[in-house]
């Protein structure tokens, strides 16, 4: 079965098609690098909207059946960084680990990484989890934190997803 991973931008100006969204095709492009196992994307760029982002995380894991939802943009302190928020309304249970890992691994390179509020979240059989914007952090933050993801996927009965090994090691423990 091939798996579904659902990739959101949070972005008023490249939803309004004002500049290219760069973050999301990062995701997409690291996905490829990380995944040995056949996926297909489920790709949404929508404004800065929390009830929009809701919605949107809402209709990826229930309709689509994401397994992995990933998210870019709206994770620092301005007005209309709300995805956070939308993360935390719409999951069941809360995984601080991803958020607080990313904000660790991020402060090697930029002071203002503590300015970041992204977070991570389970709803039913869906892994979500908050990245900041910058598709350089995107692979910096990925690359700390998806070690861990397949295993978690599996505990929330989702597809076993492969990796390529020589790009990314998941962690499962044995047997």
């Amino acid at each position: 079965m091939k798996a579904k991973i659902g990739i959101i931008t949070a972005s008023d100006r490249a939803s309004a098609g004002i500049y290219e969204d760069l973050s999301g095709k990062a995701i997409i492009d690291t996905m490829n690098d990380y995944l040995s196992s056949e996926w297909e994307s489920v790709y949404r760029v929508i404004p800065d909207d929390q009830e929009h982002l809701e919605q949107t995380m809402i209709e990826l894991s229930d309709q689509e059946k994401c397994c992995l939802i990933v998210t870019t943009g709206g994770t620092g302190p301005a007005k209309r960084d709300v995805t956070p928020e939308a993360t935390e309304k719409v999951c069941e249970k809360m995984m601080p680990g991803f958020g607080e890992l990313m904000r660790q691994v991020s402060l090697q390179y930029v002071p203002t990484a503590i300015l970041s509020r992204q977070t991570a979240g389970i709803r039913g059989n869906s892994l979500i989890v908050n990245l900041p914007g910058k598709p350089k952090s995107i692979r910096e933050c990925l690359d700390a934190v998806f070690p861990a993801i397949p295993y978690c996927i599996d505990l929330i009965d989702g597809p076993f997803l492969e990796c390529n090994e020589k790009v990314i090691k998941p962690f499962r423990p044995k047997k």
